[in-house]
C-alpha cells in the first residue's frame, strides 16, 4: 500500500522519499505545493490545518510520515499545531493508518539536555516547548489508549545538503562561505551533537517499515562524539579552506537583536539547546538495528562535497 509523506517538502521530507524506495514503490508527497522528488511519486495538495484535506490526503495510505515544518514563529505553532496534529491523527484514525511523527527535543526538560534519551522527561521551559509538549502528549494519550499505531521519532539539530532548518549550515557554513566569521549561540565551547540529515531519513524510513517499531518513542542515530561550536567551525573550515574565527552571540545580545531580527527573537525561546551541554542519546536505536551512526566528520565532508559538486 502506498506511504505517504505529509509536509514532504523540506529537508526531512526530499530526503525521506529518497529513502522510502527501498521500502515501498507507492509513495506519495503532500504539502500545499508538493514536488516530485523521484519519478514514480504520487503528489497530492492539501493544507494539514484543514480537517477534509487531511483525511483526502492520508486516505488509502498504510504508513504516514508526518515531517511538516510550520513557519518558524511562536504564534503560528501556536495556532496551527494543534489543530495540525488533531486532523493528522483523526485521519489515520478514520482510515486505519499507522503515524510516524517526526520531532524534536523542545518539549524536554532543558536540564536533561545533558543527556537525552527517549525517558528523558516532557518539562519544556521554552514557548515552543510548550506546544511541542502538547502535540507529545496527545499522540502518546491515543497511543496509550490503544487508538493509534503510531511512533514518535525524535531528531537533535541536524545538517545536510539541503541547508533550511539547520543553524549549523547557516550560521557557519554559509558564513565560512561568504568570507565571515562563523557564529554561534550562546557558547561555543558548549558541547553540541548534530544529526545528519540522510541519515535521520534512512532511520525514519526503518522505523516506519519495522511493526514491533510502533508505539514507542525513538531517537534517531546521531554520533556520540560531541564537538563544541568551535570544534564544528574547525571540522567545515578545514573542508572549505576558510578561518575557522568563530562567534557567539550571547542570550543578552540575542534579546536586543531580536528587535530587529526576527528570527534571533524565536532563536531566544529556545536558547537553553546552547547556554548547556547538548547530548542526544540514539544508543536505543542503535542496539535494536546494530548499526553505528555515520561519524561527524564523514557527514561533514559528504556534505560539503554535494553542495559543492559541479553542475553538469
Amino acid at each position: 500500500m502506498t506511504q505517504t509523506i505529509l509536509g514532504s517538502g523540506g529537508a526531512i521530507g526530499t530526503s525521506l522519499a529518497m529513502h522510502l524506495q527501498q521500502h515501498t514503490g507507492n509513495i506519495r508527497l503532500v504539502s500545499r505545493n508538493p514536488r516530485k522528488v523521484n519519478d514514480t511519486d504520487m503528489l497530492f495538495k492539501a493544507d494539514l490545518a484543514n480537517a477534509a484535506e487531511a483525511k483526502q490526503a492520508v486516505e488509502g495510505s498504510s504508513v504516514c510520515y508526518l515531517t511538516i515544518g510550520l513557519e518558524y514563529k511562536t504564534k503560528v505553532w501556536q495556532r496551527l499545531w494543534p489543530q495540525v496534529i488533531r486532523n493528522v491523527a483523526e485521519a489515520c484514525i478514520m482510515h486505519r493508518c499507522k503515524l510516524v511523527f517526526f520531532d524534536n527535543i523542545y518539549a524536554i526538560d532543558p536540564d536533561h539536555f545533558g543527556q537525552i534519551t527517549e525517558e528523558s522527561p516532557i518539562n519544556p521551559k521554552s514557548k515552543k516547548g510548550e506546544v511541542r509538549a502538547f502535540v507529545d502528549l496527545y499522540l502518546q494519550g491515543l497511543i496509550d489508549k490503544g487508538k493509534l499505531d503510531a511512533m514518535i521519532v525524535r531528531s537533535p539539530d541536524f545538517f545536510g545538503p539541503m541547508k533550511q532548518s539547520s543553524m549549523l549550515m547557516i550560521m557557519v557554513y554559509d558564513n565560512l562561505m561568504k568570507g565571515k566569521r562563523a557564529q554561534w549561540l550562546c557558547n561555543a565551547d558548549m558541547p553540541h551533537n548534530m544529526g545528519c540529515v540522510p541519515e535521520l531519513a534512512r532511520a525514519t524510513a526503518m522505523l516506519g517499515n519495522t511493526p514491533e517499531a510502533y508505539n514507542q518513542v525513538w531517537n534517531l542515530p546521531t554520533h556520540k562524539d560531541c564537538p563544541t561550536g568551535r570544534q564544528w567551525t574547525e571540522m567545515i573550515a578545514g573542508l572549505v579552506g576558510k578561518p575557522a574565527g568563530v562567534s557567539a552571540l550571547s542570550p543578552g545580545m540575542m534579546r536586543i537583536l531580536g528587535t530587529f531580527v526576527p528570527v534571533l527573537k524565536e532563536l531566544y525561546d529556545v536558547r537553553a539547546q546552547f547556554d548547556r551541554p547538548y547530548f542526544f542519546d540514539s544508543s536505543k536505536f542503535e542496539k535494536h538495528f546494530n548499526v553505528s551512526p555515520i561519524t561527524h566528520e564523514e557527514a561533514l565532508k559528504l556534505t560539503v562535497e554535494a553542495l559543492t559538486k559541479p553542475l553538469n
